[in-house]
Order: C-alpha cells, then sequence, then structure tokens
C-alpha cells in the first residue's frame, strides 16, 4: 500500500529526463549518466503496491518525476471519468511530481475507450470545452498542468484557430502550462506541408515547462507524399534535432524529454540520446 511520501522535488531541471521503463532500474541504480530526472505515464502506476511502486518510491527519492498523462481524454465531448481522475488524484497526491501534463486530444466515446490519441477542430467550442476540462483537472489535483501539442495527419476544415493560437488562448484562460513536443511538431508540419520553424516561431514559448523529443516512423500516403507516424519507436532524427536546437536557441533551456515508448532499447543507448540533448541545451544559459 502507499503510504509515506518519497521526498519532494518541487521542479525539473532544465536538463535531460527519460521516460523511465522498470527494465532499466539496475542500470540507471548504477549510473544514470547524463539523465537528471524522469517521465513515468500515470496510468502505468495506479495500482496499490507491489514492485512497479516500490521501485518508483525509490526512484522518486532520488530524482524529480513528471507524470504524464494518456487517458483523460482532454478534448473528449463527454464529462471527464471520475474514477480515472479520482485514481490520478491519489497518485499524484502521494508521488508529489514536479509536473503533471496530459494531451490535447480525445481518447473517449460513449462508454468505450480507443487506444489512440485523436486530434481536434480547433473552434471556439472545442477551447471551452479543453479549458473547462483543464479547470476541472488542476482544481481536482491542486496544481498546474501542462498541456501537450499533438501529432496530427490532417486539418479539419471546421478549424477557425491555428492550433498555436489555439494553445496559447487555452493557457491564457485555464492558467495551465505548454509541453512542447518538438517531434510533434516536425511530423505535424511534414504531414501537411507546414513550416515547423515558423509552428515554433507562432508558439508561447513563455508557457513551456517541458520539451518532448521522440522518434517516428516514415510512410508514404496514397499520392505518394511523406506520411509520418509518430511511434516513440525508435532514435530522434537528424532533422528533429536541428528543430530542437532552433527552440532551445529561441526558449532558452527547458527540462527536455527522451521519449521512446515502443522497441524500447538498452539502457546505454536511451541514455546516449539523453547525452546529445544535454550537448544542445549546453550552449544556451541554465
Amino acid at each position: 500500500m502507499l503510504d509515506a511520501q518519497p521526498k519532494r522535488f518541487d521542479r525539473l531541471p532544465n536538463r535531460p529526463g527519460v521516460g523511465y521503463k522498470p527494465q532499466h532500474f539496475a542500470d540507471i541504480m548504477q549510473d544514470a549518466g547524463p539523465v537528471e530526472w524522469f517521465e513515468i505515464h500515470a496510468e502505468n502506476y495506479m495500482g496499490q503496491g507491489g514492485r512497479p511502486l516500490a521501485q518508483l518510491r525509490y526512484l522518486a527519492e532520488r530524482y524529480a518525476i513528471s507524470v504524464h498523462g494518456v487517458g483523460l481524454s482532454i478534448g473528449g465531448e463527454a464529462p471527464l471519468d471520475q474514477d480515472h481522475l479520482d485514481r490520478l488524484k491519489h497518485l499524484v497526491g502521494w508521488l508529489q511530481p514536479a509536473r503533471f501534463s496530459e494531451h490535447l486530444a480525445w481518447s473517449t466515446h460513449d462508454t468505450h475507450f480507443l487506444n489512440d490519441l485523436l486530434p481536434l477542430p480547433y473552434t471556439n467550442a472545442t477551447l471551452t470545452r479543453v479549458c473547462d476540462h483543464i479547470d476541472q483537472v488542476q482544481n481536482v489535483l491542486g496544481r498546474e498542468m501542462m498541456l501537450e501539442n499533438p501529432s496530427t495527419y490532417l486539418a479539419f476544415a471546421e478549424s477557425t484557430l491555428q492550433e498555436t493560437d489555439f494553445l496559447a488562448e487555452v493557457a491564457r484562460r485555464s492558467g495551465c502550462g505548454l509541453l512542447l513536443d518538438v517531434n510533434n511538431v516536425f511530423v505535424s508540419a511534414t504531414n501537411q506541408n507546414l513550416d515547423a520553424r515558423a509552428y515554433i516561431d507562432a508558439f508561447p514559448l513563455a508557457q513551456v515547462g517541458e520539451i518532448h523529443l521522440g522518434g517516428h516512423d516514415e510512410d508514404e500516403d496514397e499520392t505518394g507524399a511523406p506520411l509520418l507516424i509518430d511511434s516513440h519507436g525508435k532514435p530522434v532524427v537528424d532533422p528533429v534535432w536541428a528543430l530542437y536546437d532552433y527552440t532551445i536557441q529561441r526558449a532558452g533551456a527547458r527540462p527536455t524529454l527522451i521519449e521512446w515508448d515502443n522497441d524500447v532499447p538498452d539502457w546505454p543507448e536511451l541514455a546516449a540520446e539523453a547525452t546529445r540533448a544535454a550537448l544542445v541545451l549546453d550552449k544556451v544559459s541554465p
């Protein structure tokens, strides 16, 4: 059972972190290398005991932890699942992480949960719904949450706002922070033939509390045009590293996470990705 709280870290360092995987626990305890913080997916730690929570407690006493949700369906039309929110509150209340974040997406329909994070039209109605849901989450958790920009594969004809304007207004109305996923920017820009650097230029960088980097798969659509799939199963590609460098030069140092959730490599390869992020961060002021 969860009882005494682990030591609390109030903030994430402006250094590299990685998504924690239990198979790396022994390597991390021996030598974490350049990695200075860790992220967990909330839904993996909503149980009441066992080895996963024991390892998480041990980790949280030594490193700052960011909790990343994938199941709240912030953009869904239905009310938030109160049971899910209660279990999230229990986890966050015990762990006291440095950050909590969720996606600008929806994943529920009626009583069904979809195993994907689906995009939204950027309209005033969507804006109101997302802000209402964020307000509910922040009130229940008693803390600020961050909202992550999505990876998208198409644009909605009904959208009346640009994604960057939508996110800026969500942050203004709700008081939430933003999580900037640079790989998502690259994926969306490639799929929709947009300028990724122009997206970064328009993004409300002052509200960014965390940056994500990850890998993607390359495919083609029915016309032969490039189609990128946000898979989190490969190394970060060079164009995404270049976009990250551009972002850090504009925004300054930010806590930067290497996401690798599928076909997870051995610890040295993951640590090497974190080392590359550290080299970019070293070029700007802390």
